[in-house]
């Protein structure tokens, strides 16, 4: 995994097996140099290194991830948006289900299957 910049959190919302939050990708974040110059968007890997890094210290992982499934980049995020990042934690599976949304628009999505966890 890459090591990026975790953006501003804005708000957490925790219930019993989700979290959610408001995060707000800054136009200065350094994973925006180079990807691209005439529009920057946020790099589907710093967008997955969020959702790691996030899930597994929330619901106490060690950062290995064994597996990626159904990982899905269906819109841009672009510099200062704010955007909801939802995990909901599966411990049952050791999965980690992750979706960048505003409302009901989604951005990307996945399951993350952590290494060791079942």
């Amino acid at each position: 995994m890459i090591k990026s910049c975790l953006p501003t959190i804005l708000a957490t919302n925790t219930s019993e097996n989700s979290t959610t939050w408001t995060l707000f990708i800054d136009a200065n974040s350094p994973s925006f140099n180079g990807h691209f110059q005439q529009q920057p968007i946020l790099p589907g890997v710093t967008q997955l290194d969020w959702a790691v890094r996030l899930g597994c210290q929330t619901y106490g992982y060690p950062i290995e991830v064994a597996q990626l499934e159904v990982l899905k980049f269906q819109q841009l995020l672009l510099p200062n948006m704010e955007v909801q990042l939802t995990i909901e934690h599966q411990p049952h599976k050791g999965k980690m289900i992750f979706s960048y949304h505003q409302d009901e628009q989604r951005f990307a999505s996945g399951r993350i299957v952590i290494k060791d966890a079942c």
